[in-house]
């Protein structure tokens, strides 16, 4: 069982019901607002995000802490990275 639903995160993004590209494009809105050092929490139904969100994280230098899958919702916990 995994400890990462108790992290406490800075912010919450919820893309529920959004398709590809939009849950990329917030998310990007999202990490720019948040503190260095900042998790961030995103709640997605896209499968796509699967495969976007990790190489989001690798392109642009952000921690992928953990990513789950619960009954079609996909779950993502994202370390802004520091300076």
């Amino acid at each position: 069982m995994s400890l990462t639903p108790d992290l406490p995160v800075d912010a919450v993004l919820d893309a529920t019901g959004l398709n590809c590209p939009e849950p990329v494009m917030m998310l990007h809105q999202h990490i720019r607002d948040l503190a260095p050092g900042g998790l961030l929490k995103v709640i997605a139904t896209d499968p796509s995000t699967r495969r976007d969100i990790p190489k989001f994280c690798v392109f642009l230098d952000h921690e992928l802490v953990d990513q789950q899958e619960q009954a079609g919702t996909y779950l993502y916990w994202i370390r802004k990275k520091s300076l």
